[in-house]
């Protein structure tokens, strides 16, 4: 029996969508596809007969229960695999993934995982800042002019993950760590690795991006970043114990 992606665990999320018009595209393309989850974060116009008139009547349930966000953090809290697309090659982008792969490896993933897969604004795309939220990176490859329309970028993904399949799955699929409690790891490491000195505290941001990238390709677990967050406490407390003891003994801390 062939298995493919669990169409019910998967999202598509816009983020800052420019025009009504490319929302309504993208929902008909997904309705086209088999996929009915629609998030639009931050548009900068939600004119929603617009946004119907693209969409046909067709993909009409699509808009109808589409969600609104006002912050991506927010609208990305509950999904344990966050799949970015982009355009942009190199530099802090450099695991890639190209469409058809992305769909095998969904496969397993959207078992029992609920999975974003974001597209960036149609001038520009996601940015690094955004892309800070992804677990894989996602480009379909172009020639010579790299830019799709944004309903474009959405079928060509849908369309790949609704024809991938395969004959098996391994035996068992974890529960992948949510958005919000990867969010909460990395705050709580990030604190850690500062007062420990690993960290420039004056732009943390900079050297937390290869420690995101590496986490990222483990797939962690909801328990292995419980253990992680209990470390990071750990050294918070013997940070706090050393410095007590050090006023203790007038300011020494090695005593």
């Amino acid at each position: 029996m062939t298995v493919g992606v669990t169409r019910d665990n998967i999202t598509i999320v816009l983020q800052r969508p420019r025009y009504p018009e490319n929302i309504g595209s993208a929902a008909r393309a997904m309705c086209n596809m088999g996929f009915s989850r629609l998030i639009v974060v931050e548009p900068d116009i939600w004119d929603e007969a617009r946004i119907r008139r693209l969409a046909t009547h067709a993909a009409a349930s699509v808009v109808d229960t589409a969600q609104r966000f006002d912050s991506l953090v927010k609208a990305l809290a509950p999904f344990g695999h966050v799949v970015g697309t982009t355009a942009r090659l190199g530099g802090l982008r450099p695991v890639i993934k190209s469409p058809e792969f992305l769909a095998r490896n969904l496969i397993s993933i959207s078992k029992i995982n609920p999975v974003a897969l974001l597209f960036g604004p149609e001038d520009r795309g996601l940015t690094n800042d955004d892309l800070k939220h992804c677990h894989q990176l996602v480009n379909i490859p172009t020639v010579d002019f790299t830019s799709l329309n944004l309903a474009q970028a959405v079928m060509v993904v849908c369309y790949c993950l609704s024809t991938a399949g395969r004959t098996s799955l391994p035996a068992h699929t974890p529960r992948l760590a949510k958005r919000i409690e990867l969010d909460q790891m990395y705050e709580e490491l990030t604190a850690s690795l500062v007062q420990i000195g690993y960290i420039n505290p004056e732009n943390p941001d900079y050297w937390m991006a290869r420690i995101r990238r590496f986490f990222s390709r483990l797939s962690l677990r909801a328990g292995e970043t419980s253990i992680i967050r209990g470390v990071c406490r750990q050294i918070h407390r013997y940070g706090d114990k050393r410095y007590t003891d050090g006023l203790e003994n007038g300011g020494n801390t090695h005593a």
